[in-house]
C-alpha cells in the first residue's frame, strides 16, 4: 500500500510541516477507509517527516511505524531500495510518503493488470491522503517495475 501523507501546512523546515485540520481529518478518514477494508499493515515504513509522521500517527491502529529516511529522499529509486529491504516475513506493507515519489513509483510498480478505475484514478493524480493498494506475487526482495497489480485507489474523506 502507498499512502502520499495528509495535507500539510508551512513550517520554517520543510520536514517540519503539519498537518492542516483538513489533513488531521484526511488522515482519520485513511484509518477509518482501511479498517473498514480490512486492510492491516504488518509494517509500514514513513519518512522523518513530520507530515508523514503525523499520517500514520491518525490512520494507524497504534503500532509504531519504521522511519526510513530513504522515504524522505523522496525518488522511485530510494523506495525500491527501501521496500526490498522489508523482511520477507511481513505480508502487507504500507508506505506513508511524498509527492513525486509515491505516485510515480505506484505508476512504475503497475503492470497493467489491476482495477482499470484505480489506474485511471492513479494516472489522472495522486492528491494528499490519498492511497493505491497494489497486490504483489513474489517477496518484497524482488520488487520490480511492472511487478503488482493495482486493486484499489482512493482518497478517503473525499
Amino acid at each position: 500500500m502507498l499512502v502520499r501523507h495528509a495535507q500539510a501546512g508551512a513550517a520554517p523546515v520543510d520536514a517540519d510541516r503539519p498537518l492542516t485540520a483538513h489533513g488531521l481529518q484526511r488522515a482519520t478518514a485513511i484509518g477509518t477507509w482501511l479498517a473498514d477494508g480490512g486492510i492491516v499493515p504488518a509494517r509500514v515504513l514513513v519518512s522523518p517527516a513530520r507530515r508523514t509522521l503525523e499520517t500514520w500517527e491518525r490512520a494507524g491502529d497504534g503500532r509504531p511505524p519504521v522511519v526510513d529516511e530513504r522515504v524522505h529522499d523522496n525518488t522511485v529509486a530510494a523506495l525500491l531500495e527501501a521496500i526490498r529491504d522489508v523482511p520477507a516475513d511481513v505480508s502487507v506493507l504500507a508506505v506513508v510518503g511524498h509527492n513525486p515519489s509515491i505516485p510515480e513509483l505506484a505508476a512504475v510498480l503497475d503492470d497493467g493488470t489491476g482495477d482499470p478505475a484505480a489506474r485511471r484514478d492513479v494516472a489522472a493524480g495522486f492528491p494528499t491522503g490519498a492511497v493505491a493498494v497494489l497486490d504483489l506475487d513474489r517477496p518484497f526482495a524482488a520488487l520490480a517495475p511492472r511487478t503488482a497489480r493495482l486493486d484499489a485507489f482512493a482518497v478517503p474523506g473525499d
